[in-house]
């Protein structure tokens, strides 16, 4: 094998299949990159059997010659030594070749390296999806998705479905829906000219984050297909494969309350700003708990109260305030990680009471839902 690459696509390959790449891989030789060369270019691989990442550079694109002096063939390369070693070389273009002892070398200006390969061979073969039953969304639309639910996700291995997200495909309407059980987020998207439906797809949180990083943010499609335990996301020169979570997610519709008895209409900035400010004094209390009284004229409390350190009141004046008097204490994380995630000027909260689940959405906007479990304070 031997090619002579531009150096900034190859850290930029390197740097995509590194998310897959774990230290702790339980098979030896996925600690490792495989690389594998054609006349059409060079495909990286990196694998932790629960993500699969392949990153395509093509010999010349758009009229750009990205790899020259081609000879097919293949390796696996230490990880954790082959990225430092190409972001670091002099020049911008990379000699790699290697022998028939699985011997590389690396050459770059007057620097060369010589690494130790590992049997391409053994390197397991990555499954390859049927991907007729596949629908395609942009990609900067996925990434708003993932963006905007993911957090949600629980942490703890309790109950290990809760660490994914959701998926569901019906009816031409594609939704995400994360839910530690303490909250939840909700999107959901019109998809065209599919006929395909999703169900029980559950795809780790984790996984979903990393092919976050990854996409580019532009309107270039990315097309998804699932089976039984795997998802594939391919995009331009990049195919992302991860396991799905065995199990059945709950149903979470029954938990999204459907009538209201005190609406907020707030600005979301301005009420972001006043949460994390009285944040500031529970910083350091597990659930950081904070509370709202709604007041005459359009005015709103946040309050916190901490006795160790002190207490903190300030009030807002939101846009409107309909329905009953309101006293509600809620998670000031849990409050600014939906706020952020809506990415909306505007904000309607619909409460239900003190003790019930409340929703934000965007004012005007449907698609997008957070909903936060209350705080019992005594």
């Amino acid at each position: 094998m031997k090619f002579v690459i531009q150096r900034s696509k190859l850290i930029a390959s390197i740097q995509q299949v590194m998310k897959a790449i774990s230290s702790r891989a339980a098979i030896p030789i996925l600690t490792g990159m495989k690389i594998e060369t054609k006349r059409n270019g060079i495909t990286l691989t990196g694998s932790d059997s629960d993500i699969s990442i392949e990153s395509f550079i093509p010999a010349e694109e758009d009229g750009i010659v990205n790899i020259e002096n081609i000879e097919e063939g293949s390796i696996v390369l230490q990880a954790n030594y082959f990225p430092d070693i190409i972001r670091k070389l002099p020049e911008e273009t990379v000699e790699i070749q290697t022998d028939d002892q699985l011997n590389v070398t690396i050459h770059s200006g007057n620097a060369e390296f010589n690494l130790n390969g590992q049997d391409p061979e053994e390197y397991p073969q990555l499954p390859k999806l049927q991907v007729e039953d596949s629908f395609e969304i942009p990609a900067n639309l996925l990434k708003s998705l993932i963006q905007q639910t993911a957090f949600a996700i629980s942490t703890m291995e309790t109950r290990p479905i809760l660490t994914g997200v959701h998926l569901k495909l019906e009816d031409s309407n594609l939704s995400f829906t994360a839910t530690d059980s303490h909250r939840l987020a909700l999107r959901e998207v019109p998809i065209a000219d599919t006929k395909i439906e999703l169900s029980n797809v559950v795809v780790p949180g984790k996984s979903l984050n990393e092919l976050n990083k990854i996409l580019d943010d532009t309107d270039d499609p990315v097309e998804i297909s699932a089976t039984n335990n795997l998802i594939l996301f391919r995009a331009k020169n990049l195919y992302f494969l991860s396991r799905l979570l065995d199990g059945n997610y709950p149903e979470t519709s029954r938990l999204i309350p459907t009538e209201s008895k005190t609406s907020i209409h707030a600005h979301t900035r301005s009420l972001m700003n006043t949460i994390d400010r009285a944040s500031l004094l529970a910083r350091e209390e597990r659930n950081n708990v904070v509370k709202l009284n709604t007041k005459e004229g359009n005015i709103i409390e946040v309050t916190n109260n901490s006795p160790e350190i002190g207490k903190v009141s300030e009030e807002l004046t939101v846009t409107s305030i309909d329905g009953e008097e309101l006293n509600i204490s809620f998670s000031a994380k849990y409050m600014l990680d939906a706020l952020k995630a809506i990415g909306n000027d505007e904000i309607i909260i619909d409460f239900t009471g003190a003790m019930r689940p409340f929703i934000i959405r965007p004012a005007n906007e449907e698609s997008i839902l957070q909903l936060i479990l209350p705080v019992r304070t005594y």
